[in-house]
Order: C-alpha cells, then sequence, then structure tokens
C-alpha cells in the first residue's frame, strides 16, 4: 500500500472504526500498542539468544535487534494495532494422548492454516482502515517479520505472556491467534495488561519433556512443538519416549492453564478441526508418500514441515505405541528415501520387535546403510526399550 502522510484529524474516531472492523472480520481482541513498548521481554529474549536455547532457528538470532526495537523494522510506525482471533477447542486436546496408536495434532493445526486466513482478514481491516482516514500507511504481520507478537499484545490489553511464554487472556484463555497491523497512523493506544499468573505453575509442571528451565523461560531444544515443527534432523534419543504420541506440536502446557475455565468455543469454521485430523491412525500416516502427503495436508500449516521430518515424528509415535502390531509399518520405511525416515524407523523398530527380530532385521540392513546417521541408529538401538 502507498505511503501518504498520517493526517488524522480523530484519531479516537479512527480507532473505534478499526475495532468495528476487526470485530466484523471475527476477531475477537482488538488493541493498539507503541512499537516499542515490549518491555522485559526484549532482555528475556536477548538472554535466551545467548543460552542459544533456540535450536535450528536461527533467524531469531540474526533478527534480534529488530525483534527488541519494532521500529528499526519499519522506522515511520507509530502504532501497531493488535488483533486476536479465538481458537477454543470443543474438547480437551490431552485426551488424544491416551490413544497411542494414533497421532496427535496441535488444535491449532487440525483446520486450515490461520497464516492464510488471518493474514487476508488483517489485509481487509487495514484497508477499511485507511479508507476511513484517507491518509497513512500500514503493514500486516502474522508470523512473517521480526515481530515481537506477544509482548505486543500484552502491551495492547489482549492479555499476558504467561509463565509458558505464550499469551493468555482472562476472557479467552490460551487460544488466540495473533496478527499485527503496524500503521503510521498515530492511533491512541491501549492500556498494557497485568501478569495474573501468580503463583501458578501448572502450564511448567505439564511440559512433558521439561523444557521450562525457570517461570518464562523457555527451551526450544526440548519442547515437542519445536523438536516436531522446526527442527530439522533426528530428535535427540533421550527426549523421543516423552513424546508419546504427539506427532505435531504440543498443546500441554496450554491446555493445563487454569484461565482455560473462561476459554469458548472457537467460531471461525476454517479454523475447525477435521475430523480426519482429530486422531489420525498413525500407520495409515506412515503409508503417505510425497505426493500423498502434499494432497492430505493441501490447506494445513503442517504441509510446511514436509513428508520427511513429518514421518520422522510419525515414527517416534508408533515406536512409543508399545503396540508390536505397529511395527509393520515401520517396517516398511526402512528403505524410504529419505535418511531421516529411515533412521526413526530403525528406532521405531528397535522398540515394537523382540531382540530376537530386531537383531535379524538389523543383519538384514544395517550392513548396507550408507547414510552415517541411519548406521549409527542401528548401532544405538540394541533391542526393544533400549
Amino acid at each position: 500500500m502507498s505511503a501518504r502522510p498520517a493526517v488524522s484529524p480523530d484519531p479516537l474516531s479512527l480507532k473505534d472504526h478499526a475495532r468495528t472492523l476487526a470485530l466484523a472480520e471475527g476477531f475477537d481482541a482488538f488493541g493498539i500498542a507503541e512499537p516499542d513498548m515490549v518491555g522485559p521481554a526484549g532482555e528475556r529474549l536477548r538472554a535466551w539468544i545467548a543460552e542459544e536455547r533456540y535450536g535450528d532457528m536461527g533467524w531469531m538470532a540474526e533478527t534480534v535487534d529488530r525483534r527488541v526495537h519494532a521500529r528499526a523494522m519499519w522506522p515511520a510506525a507509530l502504532k501497531v494495532v493488535m488483533l486476536g482471533l479465538n481458537y477454543g477447542p470443543d474438547q480437551d486436546p490431552r485426551a488424544i494422548l491416551a490413544q497411542r496408536s494414533h497421532g496427535a495434532i496441535s488444535v491449532y493445526a487440525q483446520g486450515e492454516d490461520y497464516h492464510d486466513l488471518i493474514k487476508a482478514k488483517l489485509k481487509r481491516v487495514a484497508r477499511g482502515l485507511l479508507a476511513a482516514a484517507r491518509a497513512g500507511d500500514v503493514k500486516v504481520f502474522v508470523d512473517t517479520a521480526p515481530l515481537m507478537e506477544k509482548p505486543l499484545a500484552m502491551a495492547a490489553g489482549l492479555g499476558w505472556q504467561g509463565k509458558h511464554t505464550n499469551l493468555v487472556s482472562r476472557a479467552r484463555g490460551s487460544w488466540l491467534f495473533l496478527g499485527a497491523i503496524a500503521t503510521t497512523l498515530d492511533l491512541p493506544a491501549d492500556d498494557p495488561s497485568g501478569d495474573h499468573c501468580g503463583g501458578c505453575r501448572a502450564c511448567l509442571e505439564a511440559c512433558p519433556t521439561a523444557a521450562f528451565p525457570a517461570p518464562y523461560q523457555l527451551d526450544a531444544r526440548r519442547c515437542i512443538s519445536y523438536l516436531t515443527i522446526e527442527h530439522k534432523g533426528p530428535i535427540p534419543r533421550e527426549l523421543r519416549p516423552l513424546m508419546g504420541n504427539r506427532i505435531y506440536g504440543c498443546d500441554d502446557c496450554l491446555a493445563a492453564c487454569p484461565w482455560n475455565k473462561f476459554a469458548v468455543l472457537g467460531q471461525e469454521a476454517k479454523l475447525a478441526a477435521r475430523d480426519d485430523n482429530r486422531a489420525p491412525a498413525l500407520a495409515e500416516l506412515a503409508a503417505l508418500d510425497d505426493a500423498g502427503f502434499r494432497a492430505r495436508f493441501a490447506k494445513s500449516p503442517i504441509k510446511r514441515t514436509g513428508r520427511a521430518r513429518f514421518l520422522r515424528n510419525v515414527l517416534i509415535a508408533l515406536g512409543n505405541s508399545a503396540d508390536p502390531a505397529q511395527a509393520e509399518p515401520a517396517r516398511a520405511l526402512l528403505a524410504d528415501p529419505e535418511p531421516l525416515v529411515r533412521g526413526a524407523a530403525v528406532w521405531a523398530l528397535s522398540r515394537l520387535l523382540d531382540a530376537k527380530a530386531f537383531a535379524l532385521l538389523a543383519g538384514t540392513h544395517a550392513p548396507g546403510e550408507a547414510d552415517p546417521e541411519v548406521a549409527a541408529e542401528w548401532a544405538a538401538n540394541p533391542g526393544p526399550l533400549a
């Protein structure tokens, strides 16, 4: 959108108009913040980077200065309109964890990709705001820029960053997608939210992999959401048994928050869980070839991970199923063209086969394995529950 001078004869009316536009688009939370109002989150981010808790996400270190100082990204921006869209689930997302032969997909990824949906909504709100102002400029963001959305949402009064580092809303609990509209219009800012976690540690204690070294601190290298989505290589062996059947993301810390007693069901139909994503059979997912994977997850954020990483996750879940009948889907992937998949198949079979059957399999496959990481999996997994 072309830049024009920010001239607003009535900023308060423009703000009210923007709120009306946002509600019409289905957003559930609205607030305005100064671009640099990230508070102590900026220093926590710098400490997090210094301790290298970002894992494979090297871009976090590369963009830290722009994240901490949002105006460095767009110096002309005077305000950021923060918007939240509720995606509250219709059931406890942890219930699936007991169905060990089925995969647990994070609530946010059970429907269509929120990035595309929310970006379109933000653009319509932004266009309506500029039309009313007859001046100014805007940029819209949905996880697409080095912008600290959660601290800005707290500054805009949408909620606060809980001890699990995610946003918590007194009205919606843990289930809010965030979007941002940066603008050169000088709209009135809202009062920031306070922190209402108190002495509660429910989210910290719910984490299966102990990914929180302290309140408000996350070690991504131990987080199941990071491991199943962003991490590119083999998942550390000591963490695999702790993942259970979580194959894409993890909702445990979010679902444990007591503020979810105020959460309501999300109303955006495109974000509602697809039936085939609620509890997909692991064996069926393991059979997906590349074309099948792309077709199955065409409109889902899961497609961003790619087949190899996704099947790595599925195979770890198969290995954790404690069901020997799940060995056959894993066995079929020993010849997969992707080393990441073959290595995960070795680990799954080491958990599902008895010692004799696994030794026979190793005698057939291990000597011919050319990839050093897959060969290391054969060497490191001598038998069941090793």
